[in-house]
């Protein structure tokens, strides 16, 4: 497979040595799979990266009576074709330093980025339930004990569907930076859409030991911190050139993700953004479909 970027595409921006990592943490049902972290460790200078693992009791909780999640990987309904995302117009309010006011920016994009996933999730027939968002982190959460600053600036947590986006940990990162904020919160919400689905649970099953320190269990962790970063882009494109996401912003969003140093846990610097691009450019989920990609385009 081989992706294209639509239209002009901006030039990479200088790297610089940043970080802007996530995990997307959750329980399984399964006491097995309950102590299975998948410990992303981010890469430097820049990365935009998950810790991803299933919620508990995630048939329980669809917020449609028929919709529950699908714990399969590549045959999953949301990857199949026909599924897409619905255009979104986002009013965002202007970026502060201000943490409430950071909140509010936050929770008004992670209620745009569900309008725009739920018309795929019907059609899959799959739930979306809400996400809380948080600027301030827990010393324990539903997931554990919270990530260093060194591991994440952002990370997702499946058991309480919480994105923590630690006010200090983000600007000193993104600083007031349009682009890598929507860039971090599209990727976190896209393993909470993971979760939602049934992918997260059916790729911890995958998963053959506690911490990811096999090669196959790296080899799982990098599909889904792949598949993160299309389902980011996906939503960007969705809501480009609608609302206060000019395309510009889009395009700067989804270079975002290609800033990376390669990493065994997240993939090459080519690949991360080779998979954003691939859903920036695509008609729907098939084409974050990670899980049925050669082992080249996922390494």
């Amino acid at each position: 497979m081989t992706y294209h970027a639509g239209g002009s595409w901006p030039p990479p921006a200088p790297r610089a040595p940043r970080r802007t990592a996530g995990r997307a943490l959750g329980a399984v049902a399964a006491a097995a799979i309950v102590a299975a972290t998948l410990a992303l460790m981010a890469a430097v200078p820049h990365e935009v990266a998950g810790h991803a693992i299933a919620a508990p009791d995630a048939d329980a909780m669809p917020d449609r009576q028929d919709a529950k999640p699908v714990r399969k990987l590549s045959g999953n309904p949301l990857l199949a074709k026909g599924v897409a995302l619905g255009p979104v117009s986002c009013d965002l309010p202007d970026l502060s330093r201000d943490a409430e006011q950071l909140k509010t920016f936050y929770t008004t994009l992670v209620g745009c980025l569900k309008q725009a996933w739920q018309p795929a999730l019907d059609k899959a027939g799959e739930p979306n339930l809400p996400v809380k968002v948080s600027v301030t982190l827990p010393k324990t959460s539903a997931c554990g004990s919270a990530p260093s600053r060194e591991e994440a600036v952002a990370y997702y947590c499946g058991g309480d569907a919480t994105i923590y986006a630690p006010t200090e940990w983000m600007l000193s990162d993104a600083g007031l930076s349009r682009a890598r904020h929507l860039a971090t919160l599209a990727h976190e919400y896209g393993h909470h859409v993971q979760r939602e689905s049934g992918i997260l649970d059916a790729a911890s099953t995958e998963m053959g030991s506690p911490e990811p320190t096999s090669d196959a269990d790296k080899a799982v962790v990098r599909r889904i911190e792949l598949q993160a970063n299309c389902f980011g882009a996906l939503f960007l494109n969705a809501a480009a050139d609608r609302g206060s996401i000019s395309r510009a912003t889009a395009n700067a969003a989804v270079a975002d993700y290609g800033r990376a140093d390669d990493s065994g846990d997240h993939g090459t610097r080519a690949n991360q953004l080779a998979w954003a691009k691939a859903g920036y450019t695509g008609a729907g989920p098939a084409a974050c479909d990670t899980w049925s990609a050669p082992a080249d385009q996922v390494s």
